[in-house]
């Protein structure tokens, strides 16, 4: 079985070699709208650490997430910051996360804002999920860039 942790700690290693990728093209590239699911690389990018922000305010029972418009990431280091402080939460909260916390219960809210109970590892997996998903919408994006995305060989970071 593959443990949750180690996942995530995966994902944020393939989540920097992505964002030195985006890092490398020309600022108007990476903002250009592309009609994918919200418009553009950067705001792509932005919309999977939001949602690692947002789930970790909903674990931790906090309110520091605060959604800024993506138009306000003006260039690279300004995400960089961004991606620092989330992953520096993620970090903190797996490195305080015991076997028993991985099934504590939770009440969300279904697509149809109805409540589901959930667990953190719920939680967890789908936030792995949802990066998954949109790294394959960045995969694509690239592809018709006719940029090389990043490896991701799970032995090979």
């Amino acid at each position: 079985m593959v443990d949750i942790k180690a996942l995530l700690e995966y994902n944020a290693k393939v989540r920097r070699r992505y964002f030195d990728v985006l890092c490398k093209l020309r600022w108007e590239e990476v903002t250009k709208n592309r009609e994918a699911s919200f418009g553009s690389m950067r705001n792509i990018f932005l919309h999977t650490l939001g949602c690692v922000d947002y789930w970790l305010d909903f674990l931790q029972n906090q309110k520091l997430y605060s959604r800024e418009e993506y138009d306000t990431y003006t260039s690279c280091e300004r995400i960089r910051s961004y991606l620092e402080q989330v992953e520096n939460r993620m970090q903190t909260y797996l490195a305080s996360l015991g076997e028993k916390d991985l099934r504590k219960t939770y009440t969300a809210e279904d697509d149809s804002h109805k409540p589901v109970v959930v667990t953190a590892e719920d939680v967890l997996i789908h936030l792995f999920e949802e990066e998954v998903h949109h790294r394959g919408e960045l995969i694509a994006l690239m592809w018709q860039m006719n940029v090389e995305p990043p490896l991701m060989s799970w032995k090979g970071l």
